[in-house]
């Protein structure tokens, strides 16, 4: 079996249980975080809606460089509403999902490395970085909208079997 074919399975459902998650976000409590230290529901929304964008990043590019020497550092779009957190994510998903099917072996197992400032913070085989800093990480994060949507008393959806609110 090819290695794309055996990810695009993990991809639809993972990125399904996100888009559940991200159709929950209420535009009313964009501003709100759990603690001082958290994340704010927008920057947590906009970065969960942002992963799809990374895998078609991983598979096109060598590397990323996050704050480019002489270039202007990384800054992710800003949103404003529930509807444009599924907008990005759904647009952005259906080209990583093209680009997850048409890869290559020889592309998914290509070395691939994160920079920043020029200077190489790790370099990996593309799935790698599809598991552990896309998916894994995208799960994460996930997990703590599931959180944020608890504590504001929104129903958290089933992802892996019922959840208090929801049975599958």
């Amino acid at each position: 079996m090819a290695l794309n074919e055996a990810l695009l399975p993990e991809f639809d459902k993972e990125m399904a249980g996100t888009r559940k998650c991200l159709e929950r976000v209420p535009d009313d409590k964009f501003d709100w975080k759990p603690h001082v230290k958290s994340m704010t529901v927008r920057q947590l929304a906009q970065h969960l809606a942002l992963f799809p964008s990374w895998i078609t990043e991983t598979l096109e590019k060598a590397s990323f460089d996050y704050a480019p020497p002489g270039g202007e550092s990384y800054k992710p779009p800003v949103v404003n509403s529930r509807q444009e957190l599924l907008e990005i994510f759904d647009r952005d998903l259906v080209k990583a999902r093209e680009g997850l099917k048409g890869a290559s072996d020889a592309q998914l197992m290509a070395t691939w490395s994160l920079l920043a400032g020029g200077k190489t913070i790790f370099s990996i085989p593309r799935t790698a970085v599809f598991r552990s800093m896309i998916m894994n990480h995208m799960i994460h994060h996930r997990a703590q909208l599931g959180v944020y949507l608890r504590l504001n008393d929104i129903p958290v959806p089933a992802l892996y079997g019922p959840s208090a609110d929801e049975q599958p």
